[in-house]
Order: C-alpha cells, then sequence, then structure tokens
C-alpha cells in the first residue's frame, strides 16, 4: 500500500535567496513542470512552465518583463495570474488562454506553494517561525541560517508523512538520534490544520572542569499540514528549525531544513556554524531510515506510542482529498481499532 504523493497544504521550493529579482528558474513538483520567477517589484511568481502558445518551457530562457514572464519562443508575454498581456507582432493579445496559477507565500527567508489537487485557494496562511513558540524570542535574536544551516537533499524515495510522523515517534530519539534517554512527552495537541507537541529531553554537556552534567532541555514542534515542520529547541542555546519534505512526483521528494541558531555571548561564526551543522546532522540520521522505510499500515505498535500514531495518522487524513489517499489507505486507517498493538502481555 502507498500513500498518495499528492497531499493538500503548502510545502518549501527553496531558499528567497536563491531567487533575486529578475530570475527564471525551472521547477518540478507534483509531477508537474513549473516555472518560478521573481517580478521586478520582488514578488514571487509561480506559474505551470509551459506557455499557452506552442508549449516552449518558460524555465529555460524566459526572462522577466516588470512583473510578467516572456517567453523565449516568441516573446509573448504572460501575467503572475496567468494572462497573456502581449503578443509582440499583433496588438491584440490571447484572452482566451490562461497558464495555470500556484499560490505563493515567503516568510523568514523561505518560499512556500501551495498543492490542492481540488484546486482550492489556501486553506490557512503559512506563519513566522518566530511566531509560533512562546519564549523563543524574535528573529533578531538569531542568526540566519545562512551555507551552514541550510541542507537540500536530491530527489528521496521519502513521504511528507515519514517526516510528520516523527512528531509522536518520541522512541527514535535514542535510536536515531543517540540521546542519553527516551524523552518525556509533556503536551500534544491537534488543530485543524496544525499539530504542537513538546518534549522534555535530559542530556549530558561537558562543563568548564571538564566533568559531565545534565541538562535538561525541551523540544517543541509544530506541524503545519504534511510539508512542514517547525521546531524550537533550547538547551545549551536554542535552535529553531524547519524540515519541510515537497513531493516531485509520485515517488520522490526534496527534503530541506533551515536552523537558525540563537546569539549567544562568546560564540564566534565558527561555533555557530558548528551548531546549525549539528542541528542538520540529526535530520541527516532521520534521512537515513526515511528513504528506506516502508510504510506500514496498520503498524505493529507498543502500547506507549499506540495513541500518537493513531491520533496523528488521523489527524493527517484530512490532507489526502478524497479518492488520493492512497490504495486501501482510507479503509485501514478509518478506525482505531485497526492498530496492532503489543501490550507485552
Amino acid at each position: 500500500m502507498a500513500l498518495s504523493m499528492k497531499p493538500t497544504g503548502w510545502f518549501q521550493i527553496g531558499w528567497s535567496a536563491d531567487l533575486e529579482i529578475g530570475d527564471v528558474k525551472p521547477l518540478r513538483y507534483f509531477g508537474q513542470d513549473l516555472v518560478a520567477y521573481r517580478t521586478q517589484s520582488g514578488r514571487l511568481v509561480v506559474l505551470n512552465a509551459y506557455c499557452e502558445h506552442l508549449g516552449a518551457h518558460m524555465g529555460h530562457g524566459g526572462t522577466v518583463a516588470g512583473d510578467d514572464i516572456q517567453c523565449p519562443f516568441h516573446g509573448w508575454q504572460w501575467s503572475p495570474e496567468g494572462r497573456n498581456t502581449c503578443i509582440p507582432y499583433q496588438k491584440a493579445t490571447n484572452r482566451v488562454r490562461r497558464i495555470g496559477t500556484w499560490s505563493t507565500a515567503e516568510r523568514d527567508g523561505i518560499m512556500y506553494i501551495w498543492h490542492d489537487v481540488e484546486g482550492r485557494d489556501p486553506l490557512y496562511d503559512v506563519p513566522s517561525i518566530f511566531d509560533l513558540f512562546p519564549n523563543c524570542g524574535s528573529a533578531s535574536d538569531y542568526h540566519e541560517p545562512g551555507e551552514a544551516g541550510r541542507f537540500e537533499s536530491a530527489e528521496l524515495p521519502i513521504h511528507p508523512q515519514y517526516a510528520a510522523e516523527n512528531g509522536v515517534d518520541f522512541a527514535h530519539f535514542k535510536y536515531v538520534h543517540r540521546a542519553d534517554e527516551i524523552p518525556t512527552v509533556v503536551h500534544r495537541e491537534f488543530g485543524e490544520y496544525d499539530f504542537k507537541t513538546e518534549l522534555a529531553l535530559n542530556f549530558k554537556r561537558r562543563g568548564a572542569d571538564g566533568a559531565f552534567e545534565l541538562v535538561e532541555g525541551r523540544t517543541r514542534a509544530s506541524l503545519l499540514g504534511l510539508g512542514l515542520g517547525f521546531s524550537y529547541a533550547d538547551g545549551v542555546g536554542a535552535i529553531c528549525s524547519l524540515t519541510a519534505v515537497t513531493p516531485v512526483d509520485d515517488e520522490r521528494s526534496i527534503v530541506r531544513f533551515s536552523a537558525w541558531a540563537s546569539k549567544e555571548d562568546g560564540q564566534d561564526d565558527a561555533r555557530v556554524a558548528k551548531r546549525q551543522r549539528n542541528a542538520i546532522g540529526q535530520l541527516e540520521a532521520d534521512i537515513a531510515i526515511w528513504e528506506h522505510q516502508r510504510y506500514t499500515e496498520p503498524p505493529g505498535l507498543a502500547t506507549a506510542e499506540a495513541a500518537g500514531f493513531r491520533d496523528i495518522r488521523q489527524w493527517a487524513r484530512r490532507f489526502y482529498p478524497e479518492g488520493h489517499l492512497g490504495h486501501g489507505a482510507a479503509e485501514q486507517t478509518a478506525g482505531t481499532d485497526e492498530f496492532q498493538v503489543d501490550n507485552g502481555s
């Protein structure tokens, strides 16, 4: 059984700094060829890639003309709304043909698109990561991700739900991330489109005298749909991060990670970069599992984890439009009694 790779929601397509004014870039997500460009006024625009004239791919050789994109084949221009605004060799424009458009957003230097197989407008907004977690501070309290705090994978056989389910998988912290102990679940809350969780996790650090001391840390996560996982981890300094999984086609996704490191007294750029790279290393440990994982439905679960997995899979169903959940998945996740639980008896 395979889950659909076309869930509804916001998904990351890159970082804002990688698309400057006047830039044009070909993209491919959700099995569709797209073109992204930044208008002269600085707006991010994403359209279906092919010119409605004779089908040229505007991501290859297209140019920006004010707020429009110009096709490299015959110079036809198209607006951010997908309307033809100029045919250079005649006065009239083509008022019938339109190019499909994608809703976009930019927050904290991240570029997003909205995907919905039913063509609906966005059902919710993308927040700033610094508005999600109480006491995390503002953007000015953190170093930008920069080169050291950004990660982008190759196209991998990873489903967005794998990353989402990390939000309830407390046990993997010890075995995947080499935590000293299995963390304690402090809080879980499922909203209409988001899921919030908080874990308490003690870890060891070496003090100034060389001896190890126990530090109590907290990790707070906020999932927005299935494509975006925001987190805030504090302990020895804080890291705000975004894990984003964006499907390319029916088999592969690109995984991106951004890490904002808190500004701490006495830490130079090298130390900040090391903290960011350490955060990326934690994601890479997850990817090493995800890229070889098989989605199992129903799963065989230990008693302590059953409720979390049951709840998140039930919550996740809302992001799969009817008929797109995946063969057999709707029936298998419909009832809570379908989960196989090992109670140790």
